[in-house]
């Protein structure tokens, strides 16, 4: 059986929410972010990680996505078979972990971001990255004009894994996501999803 070890509020929740897809038998564990005890499974310290049940253990979370779709075929999330729709799924991927997921650590921990202790400079550094996160957005809500899912006509991981950074706009920026329309109409979708609320409802969040 695998187990996914999770932190309320972070990317965590898209395994989380694959594994409610699947339907497979699956544990978790919340931890906090530098507990010394998690640092033994995850040195990095960051979430998710997923203990694979067969010895050995899986961390970043675009990895842990393709390799559940990969281990669960029969539950139908992967992103497609052919090369370009693996290569679709590995660059919306890439554009999640690399561009949109970033943009929001200034805005999350402005204080890794400048020298300057003052409130101030702390306010410069997140609507810097509040900006930077919008100009994301304006990427993510033109892919989804016209679509119902991130990649081809079914869900997939990676409708997981842009879920927590929807949800993430739709609180921190001022005017949520009303400026994203095509990103907003991705979020309520999955909102509603019966798995997305297990998930959920399962973190407490």
């Amino acid at each position: 059986m695998v187990k996914l070890y999770y932190h309320t509020g972070a990317c965590s929740l898209a395994p989380h929410i694959a594994l409610e897809w699947i339907g497979e038998p699956y544990e978790t564990m919340e931890v906090e972010f530098g507990d010394k005890e998690y640092l033994k499974v995850n040195t990095a310290g960051a979430v998710p990680a997923l203990d694979t049940g067969e010895g050995w253990v899986l961390t970043q979370a675009a990895a842990v996505l393709r390799f559940l779709a990969r281990r669960f075929p029969q539950a139908g999330i992967a992103a497609g078979d052919s090369p370009r729709d693996e290569a679709e799924a590995d660059r919306w991927s890439s554009f999640l972990t690399g561009d949109l997921h970033p943009a929001f650590f200034p805005v999350f921990s402005p204080n890794r971001y400048t020298s300057a202790r003052e409130k101030e400079a702390f306010d410069d550094v997140r609507e810097a990255g509040k900006a930077l996160v919008r100009r994301k957005f304006d990427i993510l809500n033109a892919h989804l004009a016209g679509r119902r899912h991130m990649v081809g006509d079914k869900r997939s991981y990676l409708d997981a894994y842009v879920f927590p950074m929807e949800r993430w706009g739709a609180s921190m920026l001022e005017d949520g996501l009303s400026k994203y329309p095509n990103v907003r109409k991705h979020h309520d979708m999955m909102a509603a999803d019966e798995g997305v609320k297990r998930a959920l409802a399962a973190e407490g969040a």
